[in-house]
């Protein structure tokens, strides 16, 4: 029965790439595959960050290397950065952030669209005469201006190998930003909560007030009801 158990175990780990490889090779075979997400659409500092990558081979050296391959949010840090340096040595990649600033003022929900639009463009450009491309955009929103053939997927990090791995390139590439942010503001924990608004971040924010990498539109609430003055959040 042990080794029945830890057989059990395996398979999901096994079969996952195997899964992931698969969606995108079924797609390859009529459209050149981009996958494409975002990370950083929910803290209240920091930019927000968008990854597109292009496989040019889906073979049994892509598997072997990918075997741990997965959705960002399940894997662990030195996992996702350990991916992080296979993926872009086995893809066309292209990672792009949009700032606080203009988070603020277009919405998030465009910045993340536009930083995806723009990763995916710069990965068309660095393919020699890529034919019928298609960008596989995790969640339920296109990506606007654009003529490019899209397909949205819904938990498509979990179903796509190069959405997952646009997921592990964006999140990477936010989290190294952030934790480097951190040490310039060490008063508000980014290296540990990477811009979420904790309660321990609220607390800084209380305290400190809020610099130029904090997104104002997220913290407009809270900020009228704090009884800090207005020169002391360092509206700049």
């Amino acid at each position: 029965m042990e080794e029945l158990g830890n057989s059990h175990w395996m398979t999901p780990k096994t079969s996952k790439i195997k899964d992931l490889l698969s969606f995108d090779r079924e797609l390859s075979k009529t459209n050149l595959i981009i996958g494409t997400d975002e990370a950083g659409r929910g803290p209240g500092a920091g930019p927000v960050y968008a990854a597109a990558v292009y496989f040019p081979n889906y073979n049994k050296e892509l598997e072997a290397s990918l075997e741990e391959l997965n959705d960002s949010k399940k894997l662990t840090p030195n996992k996702r950065e350990k991916l992080f340096d296979i993926i872009k040595s086995n893809s066309i990649y292209s990672i792009n952030s949009i700032s606080a600033e203009e988070i603020d003022k277009i919405n998030i929900l465009q910045a993340s669209l536009n930083a995806m639009k723009k990763s995916c463009e710069d990965v068309l450009s660095q393919i020699k005469n890529p034919q019928n491309p298609k960008i596989l955009v995790d969640g339920k929103i296109k990506i606007r201006n654009t003529n490019i053939e899209q397909q949205t997927i819904v938990k498509g990090d979990s179903t796509s190998a190069s959405i997952a791995a646009a997921s592990i390139l964006a999140k990477v590439a936010r989290d190294t930003f952030m934790i480097a942010l951190a040490k310039e503001y060490p008063q508000y924990g980014w290296e540990q909560n990477k811009g979420y608004l904790t309660k321990a971040h609220l607390k800084a924010i209380k305290e400190h007030g809020i610099t130029k990498w904090h997104r104002k539109s997220f913290l407009k609430n809270y900020i009228q009801g704090c009884s800090f003055s207005q020169k002391k959040l360092k509206l700049d």
